[in-house]
């Protein structure tokens, strides 16, 4: 999940014309430079364009049992899987030397020292709890809601990379709480995917008995976000999120019953029976075919880019991992890790044409992910004869004068390999193709 695209954009404003550079050699075609984003009017946007044709039997590594046992993993712990050694990282990396804050000024010593104590290191693992989230949460690496940019001067750094924002997290999902915070504001937990501090009055404690009961109920996976939920009262709890599991309780002609958590008045966790309408959940996991498969596509490329799954949005990694969830399909957080995922085939030593002939040739479309350093795609394809990729991306690297800028992109786009090759000052050894490492075939 590493991403460093920037904020500094070179985008013109100025409509479609497109400009041809002379060429000295007239046996060459001459680029074709647009202020638009070559890209996105040329290669068709809608998933249903790659669809058609594609082979959706043979899904052999959709394992509900798996993928159910990996999402409640950690209300199975009996202490945290990961050391205190671990959660220290971001004091080793980041300090008063290279670390910006909201006003895009240096942070002091002072900020550093502050997070340290109010991390209160020495009473990691003293709480060891299974807990849920209230709501939607970002996941903090250290407990504070404030900013940490790398210098915002910079093209890739400043707004929107805050390295503090480790991921985020939806409502009702499962987490494991080490211990608090030095002021008790915070509390350090565990998700299934990823770890870090969130607020303590955004969680409630579940026993043991409660957190059994749940994983062995008959799980109603959501296939929709936003749709809101409430509890007997008609009071809002939360928005769904694709991907959540939630316990069926029962159901009628047009809505299931589910089971959800809010907070008491003396904040303990209340039980809930929240109703939903069929169409927003799938009774286990969901079908992997055509129709299916377009409408999960079509709800996760609705979102911006979102660094750590700020603003309630997407990053590259956390795209494909909703998109896979509700078919029971588990993929990890972050883009490395996503990338180890299958049959793993090294692209790292190939020269272009070589690892075109090769993605063609073994690469299935919506089972491939294609892997460069900080960023992961989805092969879809092939389109006038160019590999296709889905992806959501910040922007193409630009560099005028030796001077690195972006073209701000910040959604979910289908592309090729070549994306940005068009634009003026492209910067062309950031090229897709040309930093590929790896492509992994989903399967067991």
């Amino acid at each position: 999940m590493q991403y460093l695209f920037g904020v500094l954009t070179l985008i013109f404003i100025f409509g479609c014309s497109n400009i041809e550079e002379p060429s000295l050699n007239t046996n060459k075609k001459p680029k074709i430079y647009t202020n638009e984003i070559y890209d996105l009017i040329n290669v068709p946007q809608k998933i249903e364009h790659y669809t058609e044709g594609v082979n959706f039997t043979n899904m052999s590594y959709i394992n509900q049992e798996k993928f159910e046992k990996s999402y409640f993993s950690v209300w199975n712990l009996k202490k945290p899987s990961i050391s205190v050694t671990q959660i220290k990282w971001p004091f080793k990396i980041y300090g008063a030397k290279n670390s910006y804050g909201e006003n895009l000024q240096a942070l002091n010593k002072n900020f550093f020292d502050n997070m340290y104590e109010e991390s209160n290191f020495d009473a990691f693992g003293t709480v060891n709890r299974r807990a849920i989230t209230l709501k939607h949460l970002n996941i903090r690496a250290m407990p504070t809601l404030r900013p940490l940019l790398l210098n915002p001067s910079k093209a890739g750094e400043g707004f929107p990379f805050d390295y503090l924002q480790n991921s985020s997290i939806g409502a009702n999902k499962p987490i494991y709480v080490s211990h608090y915070s030095l002021t008790k504001e915070w509390v350090f937990v565990e998700s299934s995917f990823a770890y870090g501090w969130v607020k303590a009055s955004e969680i409630v404690f579940l026993d043991k008995k409660y957190t059994d009961l749940w994983q062995k109920s008959t799980q109603l996976y959501v296939i929709k976000d936003n749709t809101p939920i409430f509890n007997e009262e008609g009071k809002f709890l939360f928005n769904s999120k694709l991907g959540t599991l939630l316990p069926l309780i029962k159901e009628d002609e047009e809505s299931y019953t589910l089971l959800t958590i809010s907070s008491s008045s003396k904040h303990r966790a209340y039980f809930n029976k929240s109703k939903i309408e069929k169409d927003s959940v799938s009774v286990g996991s969901l079908a992997f075919n055509n129709s299916n498969f377009e409408n999960i596509i079509n709800i996760v490329t609705i979102s911006n880019y979102g660094w750590g799954g700020m603003y309630k949005q997407r990053d590259c990694s956390s795209m494909l991992r909703d998109a896979f969830a509700p078919f029971g399909i588990w993929l990890p957080r972050n883009s490395y890790k996503q990338s180890l995922i299958g049959e793993v085939i090294s692209l790292e030593g190939l020269s272009d044409k070589s690892k075109i002939a090769l993605i063609k040739e073994r690469a299935i479309p919506l089972k491939t992910l294609l892997y460069k350093k900080g960023h992961i795609m989805l092969y879809v394809g092939v389109y006038n004869n160019e590999i296709i990729i889905l992806h959501n991306t910040w922007g193409i690297k630009t560099k005028k004068e030796n001077k690195e800028g972006r073209i701000i992109i910040g959604k979910a786009i289908f592309s090729t390999l070549k994306l940005g090759s068009h634009q003026r000052y492209f910067d062309e050894s950031a090229e897709l193709l040309k930093n590929l490492k790896s492509m992994n075939i989903l399967n067991d």
